[in-house]
């Protein structure tokens, strides 16, 4: 099923022009001339991602994001006329995935939308695999996680590493390989996020959560006990 794309932006012009862009790759397309519109389709829409720009009226991209975030864990890619660090970082502190400054090339943002949409829902890339380990159960092809059959919720991201911990049982792996594959290298965001995400993945997974064992000064490693 394709994917749909809510773009979030005053100017008509920028969202044509974005959206015939995304078409081409195959996507859906959503529009939004401000925050408060969007947050309106987002609650009764399916949306799999979502492109905000920051100077809005009414309500702005940083607000937007936010109140995004108390909702969803969807990818979110920002457009901003300003490149300053400052922004960048904020944007990244309030749970921007990534972050595209103006001007920009439009088949560049369609490249970045596709390669977002692959790694925040990998399951759908796979081909059926499930994995059991002491009560943990995975299905990749239906995105299911269980413990002890009890059905378990994580984000795209948490769900991402937890399928790459799985898929490198009992290798260590660093906090800087992870950031990179999970992320992408263009990732403006430093390791704490690594350890940030790991930490919630070992919350949900509650009882289970010694499968992932910390070695110290270099990373993280799934180990089964045997």
């Amino acid at each position: 099923m394709a994917k749909t794309i809510l773009i979030v932006d005053d100017e008509e012009r920028m969202r044509v022009l974005i959206e015939a862009y995304l078409k081409k790759e195959g996507f859906n397309v959503i529009h939004a001339e401000n925050g408060e519109e969007a947050l309106k389709k987002f609650k009764s829409t399916t949306i799999d991602l979502v492109i905000l720009d920051i100077m809005m009226p009414i309500m702005d991209g940083w607000t937007t994001c936010k109140e995004l975030r108390k909702i969803s864990d969807v990818p979110i890619i920002m457009l901003t006329a300003k490149s300053e660090d400052e922004d960048q970082l904020l944007g990244f502190k309030l749970g921007t995935d990534s972050y595209v400054t103006k001007p920009f090339s439009p088949k560049i943002l369609a490249a970045k939308v596709v390669a977002l949409i692959k790694r925040a829902y990998p399951e759908e890339n796979r081909t059926n695999n499930c994995n059991f380990f002491d009560g943990l159960y995975i299905n990749e092809e239906y995105h299911e996680v269980k413990i002890d059959d009890k059905d378990i919720y994580l984000s795209p991201k948490e769900y991402e590493l937890l399928c790459y911990f799985v898929k490198n049982k009992d290798i260590v792996l660093s906090r800087e390989k992870m950031l990179d594959t999970i992320w992408g290298v263009d990732y403006y965001g430093d390791l704490r996020t690594v350890d940030t995400h790991i930490k919630r993945l070992r919350e949900k997974l509650e009882d289970k959560a010694y499968l992932i064992a910390t070695v110290r000064g270099t990373g993280y490693k799934f180990e089964v006990k045997k």
